[in-house]
């Protein structure tokens, strides 16, 4: 067996693999006898039918197989001793000549192999990146109180419609002409479309009788008509006439007020006593939010800072446009052309935080993907207004997270860049800046 390799501009590398009969031809011969213990052909007992009949039968499969399992294993052996960086998986190269298995000649391959280029990135205290400490001020306060209120509120009945409060109708709704009857139906006139309608509900009472015409009020809308009457959307342009709604209740929304009921529903029972206390953990959980959100803002700056330090780095694009196509054979050459430049970038990038994470000798442990998992969990309860869930709960949720293998590897890319970022505010020089949060997120879409 012979291997050599080339890259005369570092890149595009030529990797020519010889293998001699003797090299798989153990393997074959190996393979064959086993073949011929388990044959089971007319004729012949068991284990005990010619070789010759073996070899013709199953001999150019076998050996397809022993050669192909021995190339690989090479293939890659080669590339860990001699520390190539492949990108992507090789490739049959272009050059590559007919091969003749029949005969026992030596049979020559040849792989067209990517190489990421060679470069160094290193950062140091001389490195000067931006880290935004993003403001808790009263007003972001204020708009959580705001919604946990709402969140704790409930409607409660009242005497007289209010617009302005929002409130619920429900009531009688009679077809004047026609036959139409719905009982205890739900009416928001704050969300009727058309404004002469809508001021006929202004100031009304229980047990008032409005007259009004639902087709006028939703003109665009069949869906809300039919919803309300309670008929197919197919059938409201039979009822375009005028309808009574009699008011049978009047509900409005009240938000909780902000007292020990609120603090116990947020925060658990008894971790809060007064409304300081409140406002203090409503700042400290927004101060917690924000620290992820300036952590991966700065992981964006030192992504950009490193791109320009290193410079424009060299790809072997012919083949990595290969590569690609032969990973997305379904999208087609149209598919590779698009994205091409952006999958270059990420890829650079991901060459890039490589070399970082060697540097700072990063490694993911069990312990760093549970607390990424619970984070993960916590995240997702607090979308739903939980934010007091006990630890022991959010650790059997992110248990189960971890169960499921397509979680993990976003979860340890998360964790590399939790333990990275943490790292490398330690080696860098920050220039830290104040910015509040409507800046935060204006300079994050620009």
């Amino acid at each position: 067996m012979n291997i050599s390799f080339e890259a005369p501009d570092k890149i595009n590398g030529l990797m020519t693999i010889t293998l001699e009969t003797a090299d798989y031809q153990p393997e074959v011969d190996k393979t064959l006898k086993d073949y011929r213990k388990r044959a089971n052909i007319p004729g012949f007992r068991p284990g005990q039918a010619p070789m010759a009949m073996i070899k013709r039968q199953f001999g150019p499969s076998v050996k397809v197989d022993a050669v192909n399992k021995l190339l690989g294993e090479k293939l890659y052996e080669y590339v860990r001793e001699n520390n190539i960086q492949m990108l992507g998986e090789p490739l049959p190269s272009e050059q590559q000549e007919q091969l003749d298995f029949e005969s026992d000649k030596p049979l020559i391959f040849k792989f067209d192999i990517a190489v990421a280029p060679a470069f160094e990135a290193k950062l140091s205290g001389k490195d000067k990146v931006p880290f935004y400490n993003i403001t808790v001020d009263d007003k972001l306060i204020d708009q959580q109180v705001e919604m946990y209120q709402s969140r704790g509120g409930q409607y409660e009945k009242v005497e007289q419609y209010d617009a302005e409060q929002r409130d619920m109708l429900k009531g009688d709704l009679r077809e004047i002409d026609g036959t139409i009857e719905v009982a205890d139906a739900v009416l928001m006139p704050q969300y009727i479309k058309v404004d002469d309608q809508k001021k006929l509900f202004d100031g009304c009472k229980l047990g008032d009788i409005i007259t009004w015409n639902p087709r006028k009020a939703y003109p665009e809308s069949d869906v809300e008509v039919s919803s309300l009457m309670k008929i197919q959307k197919e059938e409201v342009k039979d009822h375009e006439g005028d309808f009574t709604f009699q008011i049978t209740e009047i509900s409005r929304f009240v938000k909780a007020e902000v007292n020990q009921t609120l603090f116990d529903q947020v925060f658990g029972e008894g971790n809060v006593k007064d409304e300081k206390e409140f406002r203090q953990k409503i700042a400290d959980q927004i101060s917690q939010q924000f620290k992820a959100d300036a952590d991966y803002k700065f992981l964006l700056d030192v992504r950009e800072h490193m791109v320009k330090k290193v410079g424009k780095l060299e790809f072997p694009e012919a083949i990595l446009k290969r590569v690609m196509l032969n990973n997305n054979k379904d999208k087609g050459a149209d598919f590779v052309e698009k994205n091409f430049d952006a999958s270059i970038k990420e890829l650079g990038w991901h060459l890039i935080k490589e070399q970082l994470v060697a540097a700072q000798g990063i490694k993911i442990e069990d312990d760093d993907l549970k607390a990424v998992a619970k984070e993960a969990a916590r995240a997702q309860f607090a979308q739903y207004g939980m934010s007091n869930i006990p630890d022991e709960y959010l650790e059997n949720y992110a248990s189960e997270m971890l169960k499921k293998r397509e979680n993990v590897d976003g979860l340890v890319d998360r964790a590399v860049d939790v333990k990275l970022t943490a790292a490398l505010k330690g080696v860098v020089k920050l220039d830290e800046k104040d910015i509040t949060l409507e800046d935060f997120r204006k300079m994050l879409e620009a």
